[in-house]
């Protein structure tokens, strides 16, 4: 292909004959299916969420079903798919939908953009796809593509930098095809940048923008897109305690923002001091920590820091009457039984090791 031929052309032809075209949203496509794979492919890659999208869809075939959903039930098939705010957003949108828009998915990109958790190139995903406007994208993969192609200077967290992009996104947009090429553009950007334009070793051979690519052309496609500038990352630690008796453990529900919101977790402590006083509160002799068992350290891995949690192992005296109950935020699980909640990844692993020491 020409670097003549406009380059909507270049890219469309390249879809036709490479892009993905049976990803499980895509049959059939409608604005709430293809909503729900938009949230769940920000920051996951397509074969992480294939299998989550589809059991989420089993279980929320449409609207109402997940506006009227538990929010436990959601947190539940969202669990270990991480940045558990994309669920609690994707729900309240869902009810904003519901009750705001009478349960029809809005079409214009004001009205997108005011649903919770959703942002400019989400709602012009959405709407390039399920209702074939023309409208442009600004997702990781198509960032990458033009700042190489364009060799944009600066990192594109940068408001400079991203208004630039967006100018850029928005003057390539195809024009004069019929609506459906808008839908297949959006998919053939995002497709282009995740199997050609890769993050590293992308293959510029097979590229249709090879052409006139700058960064190919000057031979600095690994100098494209400007890094984010490094920065320590901060390092935390915590304690859990893993209070058990029997079969049965203890639980509690994480406040709804912050780290792992609304999520069921362990009870957890900046250190042992503030352990103790928990445990004092709660009813139990605080001396118990000091023989209690420690299962490994765990290490997690936020997008902002580390965090090193230290699980102690406390098993319930009988003698001793815990104020600790069944409450809405708290539980005794039975780790026999499945749990009706969402969990945090750290919890689920957690939960394991504790079941195979119990067998």
């Amino acid at each position: 292909m020409s670097k003549n031929t406009s380059f909507s052309e270049r890219v469309l032809t390249w879809f036709d004959q490479n892009g993905r075209k049976d990803l499980p949203w895509q049959h059939p496509i409608t604005p709430y299916r293809v909503w729900i794979s938009e949230i769940m492919l920000q920051q996951t890659q397509v074969a992480t969420v294939i299998p989550y999208y589809e059991k989420f869809m089993e279980s929320f075939p449409d609207l109402y079903s997940l506006a009227n959903a538990p929010t436990d039930e959601v947190l539940k098939h969202w669990s270990g798919l991480g940045y558990y705010a994309r669920a609690r957003n994707l729900h309240k949108a869902a009810q904003q939908i519901r009750d705001d828009f009478y349960g029809e998915f809005p079409s214009t990109l004001d009205e997108v953009v005011s649903l919770s958790g959703i942002g400019r190139s989400t709602a012009g995903a959405i709407l390039s796809i399920a209702f074939q406007q023309r409208q442009a994208i600004l997702d990781g993969n198509v960032k990458r593509v033009l700042a190489r192609h364009n060799t944009i200077e600066g990192w594109y967290g940068k408001t400079s930098v991203q208004k630039e992009l967006w100018e850029i996104a928005e003057e390539l947009l195809p024009t004069n095809v019929p609506a459906s090429r808008n839908a297949d553009y959006t998919q053939a950007m995002m497709d282009l940048g995740a199997t050609l334009c890769t993050r590293s070793k992308p293959n510029c051979s097979a590229c249709p923008l090879q052409d006139d690519c700058q960064a190919f052309l000057t031979g600095t496609v690994t100098k494209y897109p400007t890094p984010k500038p490094k920065k320590v990352v901060p390092e935390r630690s915590a304690v859990m305690l893993l209070i058990h008796n029997s079969s049965d453990i203890y639980l509690e529900k994480r406040p709804p923002t912050g780290i792992w919101g609304s999520l069921w977790c362990f009870p957890q402590f900046d250190g042992i001091d503030s352990a103790k006083e928990w445990l004092s509160d709660n009813g139990y002799d605080s001396s118990i920590i000091d023989t209690a068992s420690a299962l490994p350290n765990y290490k997690h891995v936020f997008s902002h820091f580390k965090l090193t949690l230290t699980p102690l192992l406390i098993q319930q005296p009988n003698q001793q009457i815990s104020t600790v109950r069944d409450t809405d935020d708290t539980v005794w699980y039975n780790i026999n039984d499945e749990f009706e909640g969402g969990l945090a990844t750290p919890v689920q692993d957690l939960l394991m090791i504790f079941k195979e020491l119990r067998l």
